[in-house]
């Protein structure tokens, strides 16, 4: 007739748990086992901001971000106003205005060849993973009309906008059983101004701004979960004691 308690903790506990466990399995790439791990972390305040950094003076050069408002961004990520212009508003005059580009499609078509993508759901469609190792793939390849390529996206038509932090190397590539062209490794051919730890740490610095990028409401779940939690627990708390009153004199 009634309920134990542990089969009520159980019902109550299941969701929160599966809540706890959703975010960090969806940083996953989409299954496959020839991208990168990023482990990013958007309760990383530095890291975030480290990533907005090198977005606005790297990426927003080319690519859009069109679905954020720099004053957004600002307010989410703990950046003052004064920050914000000086070190991160080069295309824009009014904190309120979107984070878009002056560069027309005709010019990039000229330029590139394509219209740079705009980046603002990029982590949603692509994956923190993909985004990760991807920017971690360039090599130089005097071939192609920019003189790089990468090894997750061939033939890309962007080219290495990192490659004073990383340095210039090449790829060696080798031919699998199958017939495949496996990447057997990399050897620098000159170096960057960071190490290979600090690259890799300043890309999952901006990965994990891409993905902050692309549902910047996910700061705002996670501050309500974490009280949603709390609240869970105390519920849970005086359910037994209300149950323990309850049932006292009929036991």
């Amino acid at each position: 007739m009634t309920m134990t308690m542990k089969t009520l903790i159980k019902r109550l506990l299941l969701p929160v748990l599966c809540m706890l466990w959703a975010p960090a399995g969806m940083t996953a790439g989409g299954g496959n086992e020839n991208l990168d791990s990023a482990y990013i972390n958007l309760s990383d305040k530095v890291s975030l901001r480290n990533g907005a950094h090198t977005f606005v003076n790297y990426c927003l050069s080319c690519h859009e971000a069109s679905y954020m408002r720099y004053e957004r961004m600002a307010d989410d990520l703990g950046i003052d106003r004064e920050t914000l212009k000086r070190d991160m508003m080069f295309a824009a005059d009014k904190p309120g205005e979107l984070m878009t580009v002056n560069m027309s499609d005709e010019d990039a078509k000229a330029w590139f060849g394509v219209v740079p993508p705009d980046l603002s759901l990029t982590a949603r469609s692509r994956g923190p993973d993909w985004i990760y190792t991807y920017l971690r793939g360039f090599y130089r390849d005097e071939a192609t009309s920019t003189g790089w390529n990468n090894t997750l996206y061939p033939n890309v038509a962007m080219p290495h906008v990192l490659y004073q932090w990383e340095g210039m190397r090449k790829a060696n590539f080798e031919t699998s059983s199958d017939g495949a062209k496996v990447l057997a490794g990399y050897d620098q051919l000159s170096p960057g101004t960071m190490s290979a730890q600090e690259y890799d740490s300043a890309i999952r610095d901006l990965t994990n701004f891409m993905v902050y990028l692309a549902e910047p409401a996910k700061l705002v779940r996670y501050r309500i979960g974490f009280w949603v939690m709390v609240f869970m627990l105390v519920f849970v708390g005086l359910s037994y004691l209300l149950k323990k009153e309850y049932w006292r004199d009929v036991h």
